[in-house]
């Protein structure tokens, strides 16, 4: 299977961001180990703070990719535009967060790209990629 990982805003700072809600580990640090795990999946990873730059990633690769797991950050609470463009794609599209995200500010408790998505995973740490790469290679069974 080819799956993209997309990170959104401030994902980037993973490891140095508040390490009490985000843990220590880097993402990339992280996805090494997942690419390891998973040595027969394609495994891909994009981040971008810029809104744009994430929808035109789901454009390319949404219609020839087996999954995309997008943790689109601050985003997913605020963008239609996100919505749209993964409604426009073929990829099925799992959101994650590595929060729980309904135990934090109230405004995180809205997302607007969940109904579009195929399914959400949120609150178990880093391991919120790994749970949704499990899905996708359930549903290749």
């Amino acid at each position: 299977m080819k799956i993209l990982i997309i990170n959104g805003p401030n994902i980037n700072l993973l490891g140095r961001r508040e390490p009490g809600i985000y843990g220590a580990r880097s993402f990339e640090d992280y996805f090494a180990e997942l690419k390891d795990l998973y040595p027969e999946e394609e495994l891909e990873y994009y981040q971008s703070n810029v809104e744009g730059f994430l929808i035109d990633k789901i454009h390319e690769v949404g219609f020839s990719y087996d999954g995309i797991i997008l943790n689109a950050g601050a985003y997913t609470h605020t963008s239609i535009a996100l919505q749209d463009a993964i409604r426009a794609v073929k990829s099925p599209v799992i959101e994650v967060h590595i929060s729980n995200v309904h135990q934090r500010e109230e405004f995180r408790h809205k997302s607007m790209i969940s109904c579009a998505c195929k399914g959400v995973i949120c609150g178990f740490g880093l391991d919120s990629y790994r749970l949704a790469l499990e899905a996708f290679r359930g549903s290749k069974k």
